[in-house]
This record gives structure tokens, sequence and C-alpha cells, in this order.
């Protein structure tokens, strides 16, 4: 029925124009078309505007009740992203966890980009200048990928409202089965701007259920036909700089801020984070990946071109650590049971 009452109140729209049209003739057979035409528009000003029903996935969530087995170890993972993933994640990760990983990134890179090989990516030379980097396309054929994880653009709502984020994110995942049915599929869950609207830390809790699951979860698994996991950096972010903003910081981590890193001018960046950040998020990929609790995880790590990160002192590190695998634990979509795999 949704999907019809557009139509129909585009159809009523010129409907009213014609009769008010008429009835500016001011003739008085079109009186009754004129007072027609008024409760008309009183009609449609008290009407709701009808959006799209929001994907509930009902159809997909029988997938979630079933139990993740361990990976092997370590897997290969490929990462499918941008400035978000950055090559300093992906290593990091596997310092934490072992294996080998592949990467294909640009700058701001929908899904839609990577997907299509006549889009420009941009920042792709600069991003994949790397032994890593390896096609996407290719290593998803080769099937030689445990884990293949993706993400899509930010600002998200303008991913999913002009880049067709939902049949992306479904081709990805369609492609990533096919080429290893065995293999498992990731879905990195970031952020918005420390600069947008709503409130950066209120607004997280929130994207996760209106747009990351609606409109990238749910499609991926149906196209997978099988779970596509999530991995909460977002909402590990928000309960962190929650607890760190509420009780006067954790160690050096006073505020969201502390987790982000500064320009070449010396004015805070928004949207990337910092070492401190990179470790967070390095933590959430292992505790979903791996199955396994991070706590007790070292905290000293080196960047992608072998340079020592900025490392987390032990008391910021090991709440990182509780607090990745409180968030983890507590997701079904992760399929990670408080246990561990």
């Amino acid at each position: 029925m949704s999907a019809i009452l557009p139509p129909i109140f585009g159809a009523t729209a010129l409907m009213l124009l014609f009769l008010m049209w008429r009835a500016r003739k001011g003739s008085r057979q079109h009186s009754a078309a004129a007072g027609l035409g008024a409760v008309i528009a009183g009609l449609l000003a008290a009407l709701p505007l009808m959006a799209p029903a929001r994907d509930a996935g009902d159809d997909v969530r029988d997938y979630y009740r079933q139990s993740r087995t361990a990976p092997p170890q370590p897997p290969r993972v490929f990462h499918l992203g941008h400035s978000l993933v950055g090559r300093d994640m992906p290593a990091m990760l596997a310092q934490l966890g072992g294996g080998d990983y592949a990467l294909q990134l640009g700058w701001g890179t929908t899904l839609r980009a990577h997907f299509e090989p006549d889009v420009e990516i941009n920042g792709f030379a600069q991003e994949n200048d790397t032994p890593k980097y390896r096609d996407a396309h290719q290593a998803l054929a080769s099937g030689e990928y445990d884990d293949f994880v993706m993400t899509e653009m930010v600002a998200l709502a303008d991913a999913i409202k002009y880049f067709d984020t939902r049949g992306y994110v479904a081709k990805w995942a369609a492609e990533a089965a096919a080429g290893n049915p065995g293999g498992q599929i990731f879905l990195y869950e970031t952020w918005h701007s420390l600069d947008d609207k709503p409130d950066w830390l209120a607004r997280l809790p929130g994207d996760l259920n209106t747009m990351w699951k609606p409109d990238l979860l749910w499609p991926a698994a149906r196209a997978a036909k099988k779970p596509v996991w999530l991995i909460p950096a977002g909402q590990v972010m928000a309960k962190l700089v929650a607890e760190a903003e509420s009780q006067g910081g954790i160690a050096e981590l006073a505020s969201r801020k502390d987790l982000f890193a500064t320009t070449p001018e010396g004015k805070l960046d928004p949207i990337h984070p910092n070492d401190l950040g990179i470790y967070l998020v390095a933590l959430t990929h292992y505790a979903v990946l791996y199955g396994k609790s991070p706590v007790g995880l070292p905290r000293e790590l080196l960047r992608a071109d072998g340079s020592p990160a900025t490392a987390p002192s032990a008391e910021l590190a090991r709440r990182m650590q509780e607090t990745v695998w409180d968030v983890v634990t507590g997701i079904p979509e992760t399929g990670v049971p408080a246990g561990g795999l």
C-alpha cells in the first residue's frame, strides 16, 4: 500500500492545482471546485509525509540466531573502504591477531565507486601505494580470504540517498559469498563527523538502528544468504567517550576530541581518528573477527610504515579493551557471545 501512496499524492496535487486554477477564473460555476480544492488542500496538509517503511530485516533474523564458529587462526582478511579504514588500522589488527591482509581504499569512497570500474576513486593512487593493495574484485574471486570487511562512505545518509548504498552493499556481499562460500563477511560501522548535527555522542546509537542495520546490514545478509556480521566501532567509541566525559576522563582520554587527529595546521580533524582512536577500532575488529576478548592484548604497536604508534597508557588501554568486549558481546549482530567463540 505504501508503495502506491506517493503516486496517489502526486495525482492529487495535480488535481488540486487544476481546480485552484479554475477557481481563480472567478466564474460562479467554478465556486464548487474552489471549495473542493480548499477541502483537498486541508486534507493534504493534515497528512504526514509518507516515507518508505524502514527495513526491519525480519527475513534475515534467523541468520543471526545461528552460532558462529571460531575462525581459522589466523584468518586472511580483505579490507574495503576509505580513510576510516586507512593503512594503519589493518596493520594494527594484524599485529594484534597475526595473519595476513590486503586492502583497497580511497578518499571518502562509496561502495558504488569501488564496485564500478568506470567510477573514479578519489585518492586511489595515494591510498593504495602499498604492497598490501589488491584489486577488490580479484581478491574476492580468488577465494583466498577468510574474512571480507567493508564499510560505506560518510556522511552515511548521503551515501544511502545518492549512491545506492543498499544496492551496492548487497552486490559486494553476494560477490564475497560467491568467491568463498565458507568465508565470513563483516560490516564495519564507523561514525559521523564531530561537528555534524545532532550531537555526535547522542546520535551514534540512533544511526546504528536507522541506517547501518536497515540500509546496509540487512540488504547485505539478504544478498549473501547468510549473516553479515557487525563490527560496531561507532558504538564502542560512544560508550567509551560517554564514560570518559561523564567522570572527568579516563587517564589521558578526557573527551571525544582525544580520539581524533589534528590537521597539519594544528586544528582538530573532526572525522579521522588519531593513534588512540585507530587502536580502539583495531581492538573492535579483533574482538569481532577473532571472537576473542581483547583484554590483555599489547598496547604498543606499529603503524603501517613501521613507525611506533602513540600508545595508550596501561590504564586507558585496559579500559578500551574492556569496553570493546562489553559492546561487542552485547550486540547480537556481531555473533560473539559473552564467552567468546
